[in-house]
């Protein structure tokens, strides 16, 4: 019988799904509950029934879980940003550690024997990035807080506990500068007010703090006074920002930043790259913890001087470079163009000889294994940290193309690193091992590093010499695919553009756009044209990436 909206039901929790959400079963089908731990018996109000699941709220809790302990921020219940402050750090682990041993046992069909999860350095105020939604208290003045869990709904939050008590102080003291001079924060249904975000980053290393306010539009009312009564009173504050973001979005940046104080960045390190931040720049939230799965990534990885290495995903180009001292050279592939001349940067920040054996190139990872093996690229080890969703066929395929002796797989989803390891597996690599690292305490998020490792030397392979100096990586940039296309334009302009306006550019630039691609097979076809602002970003695209 379904369960139906509101049904009270109890429930014995076994486990921990991957959002933090206890797991328990009615009549074989599982119902997900927040706020629960393994071992709670609890009366549970059902909220929704997708058939073969069903989603729920505790309702009473009736025996309570050994490791069940009071959470110990007011707010966690409502608040969205924790879900685990209920449970011993200790039992959070365990579970951690067994929903990654699961899926690569139910995922991946893999016999393997998964490592001791390594804590966390810092269990609270471990975060080095904070983005504070603004929005009015109950007595119509500036506060900050979090969303609720699936809402906007501003939850005010005084002092939250994984961030460093400075970023919350730099949060609340805005707000009442925001009510001394009138600037009033966003409102999401009306479209009116100014102030939608207060983004604060903290070098874990330096110090330094950099202040970015996302407002609606580019001036701000007061903004010297502010500026300076905010560095008056917090002496790390190293740069203050504006970024702008008029959009109707759920997205918190905009593509526009200007600088009301300072570089525009901090500085930091990380595992001894050192690293310039700003409001852009994709970073791991846990500079202690990141050390931590680096120094687990570099150990597996295990490069010698003869090694070349081939980093996937490299973003700002830290994994890679935290390791290019103990290798023979550095190849780094990111799809983003900024984050390309971050990677840049920062081996040049490293020196002559770090920057002279590492080369960075902005392509699709996919893509760029697949043409870096049809040149005959030997890779003896290469590293991949790919999003969520895991590599695509594409990226696999050229992983095994070019046959590396060691892969080193570093994920923030076990469910997908399973399946990869599962395909790789099957095309002769052998899981070695693999390593849960907590670096999100008190969230149901976890990493992981998989070593794989190739049992056999192919004997058909035949070693490449190569030099990079002599390498041609502008034929990966002539080749750029239409997602390279868009991201470059989003990134730079803040336009999405499509597949279809792309193919006009380039047919008007004589560029070959794919046989039949965006053609209909309709005579009388009415066919949206390409607006000219987004005519003359996707052609500006076309020149970075030397199309045209």
């Amino acid at each position: 019988m379904p369960l139906q909206k509101n049904q009270i039901i109890t429930l014995s929790i076994e486990r921990l799904s991957g959002d933090g959400s206890g797991v328990g079963h009615w009549e074989g089908e599982a119902v997900f509950v927040p706020g629960t731990a393994p071992g709670d018996v609890i009366r549970a109000r059902v909220v929704k029934d997708c058939k073969r699941y069903a989603f729920g709220i505790v309702d009473a809790v009736e025996t309570a879980s050994p490791d069940r302990i009071p959470a110990d921020c007011p707010v966690a219940g409502p608040c969205g940003g924790c879900s685990l402050r209920h449970l011993r750090y200790q039992a959070e682990l365990q579970a951690k550690e067994a929903a990654v041993a699961d899926a690569f046992r139910r995922i991946g069909g893999l016999d393997v024997e998964v490592q001791p999860i390594l804590p966390s350095p810092e269990v609270d105020r471990y975060r080095n990035k904070v983005q504070f939604p603004v929005g009015l208290d109950k007595n119509g003045k500036p506060c900050i807080g979090f969303y609720a869990g699936r809402s906007h709904r501003i939850v005010p939050c005084a002092d939250c506990k994984l961030q460093p008590a400075v970023l919350n102080e730099i949060g609340h003291f805005l707000c009442g500068l925001f009510a001394q001079y009138g600037i009033q924060p966003y409102d999401e249904a009306s479209g009116s007010g100014l102030m939608r975000h207060i983004f604060l980053r903290r070098g874990a290393h330096s110090g330094q703090i950099m202040v970015c306010l996302v407002c609606t539009r580019p001036r701000l009312p007061h903004a010297a006074e502010l500026t300076a009564a905010l560095c008056s009173h917090f002496s790390e504050v190293r740069t203050v920002l504006i970024n702008v973001n008029p959009d109707k979005t759920n997205v918190i940046l905009g593509r526009e930043n200007r600088v009301l104080y300072g570089p525009g960045f901090i500085e930091d390190t990380l595992c001894g790259v050192p690293v310039r931040l700003g409001p852009l720049s994709f970073y791991q939230v846990n500079t202690p913890g990141a050390e931590q799965l680096y120094g687990v990534a570099a150990a597996y990885a295990a490069p010698g001087p003869d090694d070349l290495l081939l980093d996937l995903y490299c973003g700002m180009g830290t994994i890679g470079l935290s390791m290019a001292e103990h290798c023979r050279a550095l190849v780094g592939v990111e799809v983003v163009p900024e984050a390309i001349e971050s990677a840049k940067a920062n081996a040049a920040r490293m020196g002559s000889s770090i920057a002279a054996k590492s080369r960075f190139f902005c392509a699709d990872a996919g893509e760029a294994a697949t043409r870096l093996s049809a040149e005959g690229l030997a890779p003896g080890i290469i590293v991949v940290d790919p999003p969520r969703k895991g590599c695509d066929a594409a990226t696999l395929a050229a992983i095994v193309q070019m046959s590396p002796r060691r892969l080193v797989y570093v994920s923030c989803n076990p469910s997908t690193a399973a399946r990869d390891a599962a395909e790789l597996a099957r095309h002769g690599y052998r899981v070695e091992k693999v390593q849960p690292v907590d670096m999100f305490p008190r969230t149901g998020h976890v990493e992981t590093v998989v070593l794989l490792s190739k049992g056999e030397i192919d004997s058909k392979k035949v070693r490449v010499e190569f030099s990079l100096e002599d390498m041609d990586m502008s034929g990966f940039q002539k080749g750029a695919t239409y997602e390279q296309i868009k991201a470059y334009v989003l990134e730079k302009y803040g336009l999405k553009v499509s597949s279809l306006y792309i193919s006009q550019v380039k047919r008007k630039c004589g560029l070959d756009v794919g046989q039949n691609y965006n053609l209909s097979k309709k005579e009388d076809a009415k066919v949206p044209q390409c607006p000219p602002e987004k005519e003359a970003a996707i052609m500006e695209a076309l020149k970075h990436f030397h199309m045209v």
